[in-house]
């Protein structure tokens, strides 16, 4: 016979709230571009503008803003800042979704409207 599992309990209303703010941080999509890219390994802010095709200035403001969420660090190597990601796990969340929506758009898979 197969027990039933717990109930989950309810997050921590703070914890909630700083999850929901590195999802939101991942949502735009030169964000979660970023993040894709240096999960291959470190990078500089130009490498990464000249990947993304966007100017220096706007790679950079994204950069800090993934910094500030803790999602990034960086560290200087001369002249270059380099970008890594912060937590293995961030990277693990990202190849995890973005995978399922790769599933989601082959011939043949349910398309549902998403997650309301």
């Amino acid at each position: 016979m197969e027990t039933a599992p717990e109930d989950p309990q309810p997050l921590d209303p703070e914890l909630l709230a700083d999850a929901a703010a590195a999802f939101g941080m991942l949502a735009a999509t030169s964000r979660l571009q970023i993040v894709w890219l240096l999960a291959d390994g470190p990078r500089d802010v130009g490498t990464l503008a000249t990947t993304l095709g966007q100017p220096v200035a706007t790679v950079s403001q994204h950069l800090a803003k993934l910094k500030l969420a803790g999602l990034v660090r960086a560290r200087r190597e001369g002249r270059h800042q380099i970008y890594v990601i912060a937590d293995a796990g961030v990277v693990e969340v990202v190849r995890t979704v973005v995978a399922a929506q790769d599933r989601r758009r082959e011939p043949g898979a349910v398309r549902g409207r998403g997650i309301a």
